[in-house]
């Protein structure tokens, strides 16, 4: 019988029938998570940026009711839900901004469509946390 030490062998052919596997999976996930993440971001920058959500921004933020009731400055206050459509020359937008002033915070909800850059509002609404409802449409906003 030979009493010889062997080399020990590296551990690439150790472990190369479970790492192969392993390494495959977890590049396909990575490039999964990298894809989901960049639309998620890529359509919540959209929505941020959009000229409906600026403009109810600036509405609120000029509305003596709900500067009273929140404070100022209202801003943005997390992930704006919605959509925003653009098909040819027509778009459509609906969304639900989390927003916040010194106050108190609340939601406000935004729904538009334009023809070209022309806006048409249909809604910019706020609900402050306790409920209490207030339609900035009811009076005269262009």
């Amino acid at each position: 019988m030979n009493n010889e030490l062997l080399p020990e062998q590296g551990w690439w052919k150790r472990n190369w029938s479970w790492a192969v596997p392993v390494g495959g999976c977890l590049t396909v996930l990575i490039i999964i998570g990298v894809s989901i993440g960049s639309i998620f971001f890529g359509v919540t920058s959209m929505l941020e940026d959009s000229v409906p959500l600026e403009y109810a921004l600036e509405k609120i933020n000029a509305d003596p009711n709900i500067v009273e009731q929140m404070g100022s400055p209202i801003e943005k206050n997390g992930i704006i839900q919605g959509e925003f459509n653009w098909i040819d020359d027509e778009k459509n937008a609906n969304m639900k901004v989390p927003v916040k002033g010194p106050k108190d915070t609340g939601t406000l909800f935004i729904k538009a469509t334009a023809i070209g850059d022309n806006w048409t509002y249909h809604e910019i609404r706020v609900v402050i946390q306790d409920n209490e409802e207030l339609n900035l449409l009811d009076e005269e906003w262009d």
